[in-house]
């Protein structure tokens, strides 16, 4: 299974570096980013493609999994190193700085995002009473 999802994602990551952040399939027209992390135990550097939405002047992430109990790696990566870059569409790669979003912040984030992407409600239903996170992405 991680092989396949390896390979999925860096097909995601070829075509959105080929088509300045543009990517087609079951992400065509989503807004995209490439999140560059560290792993929290490996310490190798990881590439995972994400959708993301912007609020104010920081672009927001969700640790959604596709709905599956757990979290992702990547978010564990982010939380043992939250000092990390992004790619968005032909920006090259942008240093951020991530931090999870709690309380009131995170209900106004995630509230904006499941009413125009409803696939994320989707996401929360399927995840069994794990609340997902959201991730903000400020620049360093």
């Amino acid at each position: 299974m991680s092989d396949v999802r390896n390979e999925f994602n860096q097909q995601i990551i070829d075509e959105f570096r080929a088509n300045a952040g543009k990517v087609g399939g079951p992400f065509q027209g989503a807004d995209m980013l490439l999140l560059h992390h560290i792993g929290a135990r490996s310490g190798t550097e990881r590439v995972t493609p994400l959708v993301f939405r912007d609020d104010g002047d920081r672009r927001v992430i969700f640790a959604s999994k596709a709905g599956a109990p757990t979290h992702p790696d990547w978010y564990h990566n982010l939380v043992a190193n939250p000092d990390v870059t992004i790619e968005v569409g032909d920006e090259g790669e942008v240093p951020v700085r991530a931090h999870v979003l709690r309380d009131e912040e995170r209900a106004r984030v995630w509230d904006l995002q499941t009413a125009e992407v409803p696939q994320f409600g989707e996401y929360a239903r399927k995840a069994g009473g794990r609340t997902i996170p959201v991730i903000a992405l400020e620049e360093r």
